[in-house]
């Protein structure tokens, strides 16, 4: 039966009380998840956005923090069923970039204003632990105004012990999925969701600044998976979340699966924001590759963070997660300048600094506010 406007009035009423409770109490339950994201619209959408911008703005003001991206090796022993450097993909061009190729693209991204610079790949055994602490230690030896974040998959306890002493401050660890079963239809069965929480609780144990995510629209996925990644978000209280819309790989199982939505990362975005008011908070490449102003509006939605690739040109096109994906063929300073004029536009800016999480101290009135960097 139609609703009357009264109606209709009454309820977007409800879902803006939600969002506010979000805003004061920073957190929800699944069924309040659940009802916000099967009832959003494009005006309950702006209030959550407006709200968010104010959030990031009382914390990071109008700044966009750079993530100088490297991705240093596509090698991956892992066969994931979405990922397009997945194990038994043999038509990838398999690449490794020497310690010295690394070194040059943090070179070439200090001179462009880098100040954090991410060693992203497949999980690859040819590096050694003993190889990958010599890197961080010729990085932060070189370059020791920089934070350095690791992106390299599932190790062991020891390994990002040593890692973290030898200068790595950051691990982004996006754990894809919190649902056992969601996660079981995306992976083969030598990786479990257990494991993957495992390593995101060890990681804060040994003092990484921590960043989880997952993808949006990822084949099987509904919104109680939804409401449960968002439920382990608060759980977990990362320093960083990084999200994006799933975007097939030609030579994937999921090839022929649609691609998950600008529209609902956006407003996943937004709540994020609010549940994690300081919060460091990706407009990803994703976002960017499946609308060409997601990027933008990303940062419009609660975002305060972007990450262009110092990856060499000659192998951006072989680190293929998806199909599609933009910049691949620009030099590392395009994208740099590119990035700086798309914030500019909305009314942000680039800033050269390391871009650390703010720390949020508890006030005597029960209310939360802006405090130092970690």
């Amino acid at each position: 039966m139609k609703q009357t406007v009264s109606e209709i009035k009454e309820d977007t009423n409800r879902l803006k009380r939600l969002i506010d409770k979000l805003e004061l109490e920073h957190q929800l339950s699944s069924d309040e998840y659940i009802t916000l994201i099967d009832n959003r619209n494009a005006a309950l959408s702006e209030y959550l956005f407006e709200k968010a911008r104010r959030v990031r703005e009382a914390y990071y003001g109008t700044d966009v923090y750079l993530r100088g991206l490297i991705e240093f090796t596509n090698y991956c022993k892992n066969d994931c069923y979405y990922c397009g450097i997945r194990r038994s993909n043999k038509n990838a061009e398999r690449y490794r970039l020497t310690e010295e190729q690394i070194l040059s693209c943090c070179e070439e991204g200090y001179r462009l204003g880098f100040r954090t610079f991410v060693l992203q790949g497949g999980e690859d055994g040819y590096y050694s632990d003993s190889d990958l602490i010599a890197i961080i230690r010729a990085i932060k030896s070189s370059f020791p105004d920089c934070a350095i974040t690791l992106s390299i998959g599932e190790r062991s306890a020891e390994s990002y012990r040593a890692y973290y002493e030898a200068g790595a401050e950051r691990y982004l660890l996006r754990h894809e999925t919190a649902d056992g079963a969601h996660y079981s239809k995306l992976h083969p069965e030598s990786m479990t969701l257990e494991n993957r929480k495992d390593c995101l609780w060890e990681l804060k144990r040994i003092g990484y600044q921590v960043g989880c995510g997952f993808m949006v629209g990822s084949p099987g996925q509904s919104t109680s998976n939804l409401a449960a990644d968002l439920i382990f978000l608060q759980e977990l209280q990362p320093q960083m979340v990084g999200i994006g819309p799933f975007i097939p790989h030609h030579d994937t199982p999921f090839a022929k699966e649609p691609s998950g939505t600008a529209e609902l990362t956006l407003f996943l975005l937004g709540l994020i924001r609010l549940m994690l008011p300081a919060v460091l908070l990706p407009a990803t490449t994703a976002l960017g590759t499946i609308d060409p102003m997601g990027r933008e509006k990303g940062i419009l939605a609660g975002g305060n963070v972007v990450m262009p690739n110092l990856s060499p040109r000659e192998v951006r096109d072989k680190y293929l997660l998806y199909d599609n994906k933009i910049c691949t063929g620009d030099e590392a300073a395009e994208c740099r300048h590119c990035i700086e004029g798309r914030m500019n536009r909305v009314g942000y800016q680039i800033v050269v600094a390391r871009g650390d999480a703010k720390l949020i101290n508890q006030e005597s009135d029960g209310t939360r506010c802006p405090s130092e960097t970690l």
